[in-house]
């Protein structure tokens, strides 16, 4: 590929080169032919090199009539392959650009799918990398793939709609996919698609939704959570008014950047520290340092909020841990990922 790109900026630089000759030579020639001043003899050999087609100058005599033939059939020619290789690199560069893209999509595992890059989206992606998640966008337009391309995130600029599309942003290795396209049909049938194509695979999918009446089609179509933007902006200015400490303080610890503490789950693995023990065996907030909020217990579907310590766990059991990325790091290594 380096070679390629040498080979290429080389050609431009030879391309540039000749198209200076062509017009310094043209110029030259009308100017020594036909005793024009500067403006006028490359206006001429524009005029001429481009086949604009608008009248002469001024009247040509013959030797400036010949000239003139002479300078179309060689510069014509020559004008019109520079012009198309300089199109051929164009998209010759952009290809590989998308192939460079596409080797560095096919190379991710258990990412998140964003579908749509509006407001909602970029805020979206923006927290998952601040977070540390890997994160593939698609999008159709063309001011926004460049804005994807700007930061150095992975993008696919097509139809999300199109099962070809969801393939290219890795679905079948991604661990979720959040559909916040500006339609709600579009999220829905995006929603089906990935699915279909997953058949049955595990895969997360989140929907945004304007209307209340798109809220069951979304589940129907295989959303795992559907979410209002409305609704929840509601609830966010009413729990403000009435709660407002509580607020403060779950804004501090939910929000991205505000604190150094996540409110994450975490996931036993079978065979690990944590598998058929309780919080109190492996003296979790002593050895941790963090506070387990809730435990979603895999057998039976039940949430148990601020669990009795002496509650056995189990393998596929998720806890809700307040912590700090460093402490939650150690409680998956040390706690919840079984040995290897």
């Amino acid at each position: 590929m380096t070679t390629a790109r040498t080979g290429a900026r080389r050609e431009v630089v030879l391309g540039a080169v000749a198209l200076v000759v062509l017009l310094t030579v043209g110029a030259g020639g009308y100017a020594l032919i036909e005793g024009w001043g500067p403006v006028d003899a490359v206006y001429m050999t524009a005029i001429t090199l481009t086949t604009i087609g608008f009248g002469e100058v001024r009247p040509l005599s013959d030797a400036g009539k010949a000239f003139t033939v002479v300078l179309a059939f060689v510069g014509i020619g020559t004008f019109a392959t520079i012009a198309s290789r300089a199109v051929q690199i164009l998209v010759t560069s952009a290809t590989l650009r998308q192939r460079a893209m596409q080797r560095r999509i096919d190379k991710l595992q258990g990412h998140f799918i964003v579908a749509g890059y509006g407001r909602l989206g970029q805020r979206i992606v923006r927290d998952l990398r601040a977070a540390g998640r890997a994160v593939v966008v698609i999008d159709q337009r063309d001011d926004r793939a460049a804005q994807l391309d700007e930061a150095g995130i992975p993008f696919v600029q097509d139809n999300a709609e199109e099962e070809e599309t969801l393939r290219q942003s890795g679905i079948e290795r991604a661990a979720g996919l959040v559909l916040v396209l500006p339609q709600d049909a579009a999220n829905v049938f995006v929603a089906l698609t990935a699915r279909e194509v997953m058949q049955g695979r595990e895969l997360f999918i989140v929907a945004r939704t304007n209307e209340q009446t798109s809220l069951n089609k979304l589940r129907r179509a295989g959303a795992d959570k559907v979410i209002s933007p409305l609704e929840i902006g509601a609830d966010r200015i009413a729990q403000t008014i009435l709660r407002p400490r509580v607020d403060r303080f779950m804004e501090k610890v939910l929000g991205v950047g505000s604190l150094d503490f996540d409110l994450e789950e975490v996931m036993i693995e079978s065979g690990s520290l944590l598998d058929g023990r309780s919080l109190v065996e492996v003296d979790f907030r002593r050895r941790f340092q963090a506070i387990v909020v809730g435990v979603l217990q895999a057998e039976t579907g039940e949430w148990r909020f601020n669990p009795d310590a002496r509650l056995p766990l189990a393998a596929g059991d998720a806890l809700i841990v307040l912590a700090t990325p460093a402490q939650l790091n150690t409680i998956r290594a040390e706690g919840a990922l079984a040995t290897r």
